[in-house]
């Protein structure tokens, strides 16, 4: 007979995979489902940028060929000698039509260099209805539109959209004209789109709300409301604080059908390992119970455990072996579905292993590594003054 331990592992794969088959049903409503157009008001992007990083300035690029009647964007940097700056100029260069500002602005007046940046761009913004989109954000020409129709909906104080991964490429090998993905950059499209998107999704069935930060859109006056974005200043995870405070407005979080893609950089595991292990213990500050319910989300790792439990039995591996083929069935589904990259049949299976890590990682520590600095984080990613430390980053 099976130990306590193999059943406890062989149930949390069964509930894994049937978490696997809902997350694809709940991106395949997400897909079908049709917004209705709504007007089309003015609208001002803001990009608050740090430096160069890979892929920035086709993702920007993505900004300025919407296909949307009126709209500004507003570039922010916080230092004159900022490389960002030369790939803006760029982009004056190529779009002369499109509606461009830049500032340049080093008053940094609280730890989060994020929100710092949008106070001192707001000023400069001219139109009614702001979308905040992070630097690495590649767009659909109708995003904007999407962001608007969403936004249109009575009751809707704010807007939000999933996104998908979309990994850089390894230079092109002798002989080839084009560069294929690094692991890391397939390991982490892959986390992403199968397991963040469709999470996203189950967890707004189940009424939850959550604001990601590739887009935050709202009006002038709900911001005003909230506390304009000096009230994000404390916060690592201002766009889950932002969410919140929205819907203390009695507001909801829309979600637009538009779905962006995300520059996934890292070439190496260890990169990617750091950079997730930053996203893990935000989302564990900010929602610790959800995140600590998260590990049904990886059944392959599960299974594996199931496995060596019971000393290779017959019944386990049937498991693990069925457990590989549904997750990479309905992982690779989800991509489809959602247009990102297709990553291999066999991934996902390693995918939930390294998330596995993650996640134990992130309970060892409240150390968050962010441009530049190692931050400590309280309760609700609160920059507590107290609490918050700056070093130099390590590794």
């Amino acid at each position: 007979m099976p130990g306590v331990a193999a059943m406890a592992t062989a149930a949390l794969t069964i509930a894994g995979l049937i978490q696997a088959a809902a997350g694809w049903l709940a991106v395949r409503r997400f897909r079908a489902a049709k917004t209705l157009a709504g007007p089309r008001p003015a609208i001002t992007v803001l990009k608050p940028l740090y430096g160069d990083e890979p892929l920035l300035e086709e993702a920007l690029a993505t900004f300025c060929i919407q296909s949307y009647p009126s709209f500004q964007v507003v570039f922010g940097v916080q230092s004159s000698s900022d490389p960002a700056i030369a790939i803006v100029e760029r982009l004056r260069a190529r779009f002369p039509a499109i509606d461009m500002t830049m500032v340049v602005d080093p008053t940094k007046c609280c730890a989060n260099g994020k929100v710092a940046n949008l106070i001192n761009m707001y000023p400069y913004a001219r139109h009614d209805v702001l979308v905040v989109s992070d630097s690495d954000m590649h767009v659909p020409p109708d995003y904007l539109a999407c962001v608007a129709d969403a936004l249109s909906v009575p009751g809707t104080g704010l807007v939000t959209t999933l996104y998908t991964g979309r990994p850089t490429l390894k230079p092109a090998r002798p002989g080839t004209t084009k560069g294929r993905p690094a692991l890391a950059g397939l390991l982490g499209s892959a986390y992403i789109t199968q397991n963040f998107a469709a999470g996203a999704l189950m967890a707004r069935a189940l009424g939850r709300q959550d604001c990601m930060g590739a887009t935050m859109a709202l009006t002038r006056d709900t911001l005003r409301r909230a506390g304009g974005f000096h009230a994000l200043a404390p916060y690592v995870a201002d766009d889950a604080m932002l969410g919140r405070k929205i819907r203390g407005l009695g507001l909801r979080v829309g979600l637009a059908r538009c779905v962006p893609a995300t520059t996934v950089a890292e070439r190496s595991i260890s990169a990617l390992f750091r950079h997730e292990l930053r996203w893990a213990r935000t989302i564990r500050a900010v929602a610790p119970f959800g995140f600590a319910v998260c590990i049904i989300q990886f059944p392959a790792f599960w299974a594996l455990a199931t496995l060596l439990l019971t000393g290779f039995a017959a019944w386990a591996a049937a498991l693990w072996c069925i457990s590989i083929a549904l997750r990479g069935t309905f992982g690779l589904s989800i991509e489809r579905d959602m247009g990102s990259i297709r990553t291999p049949f066999w991934l996902p299976a390693v995918r939930d292993v390294l998330s596995m890590a993650v996640v134990l990682a992130a309970y060892l520590g409240d150390e968050v590594a962010w441009r530049g600095h190692v931050l400590k984080v309280a309760d609700d990613t609160h920059f507590s003054a107290a609490r918050v430390q700056f070093a130099p980053r390590r590794g």
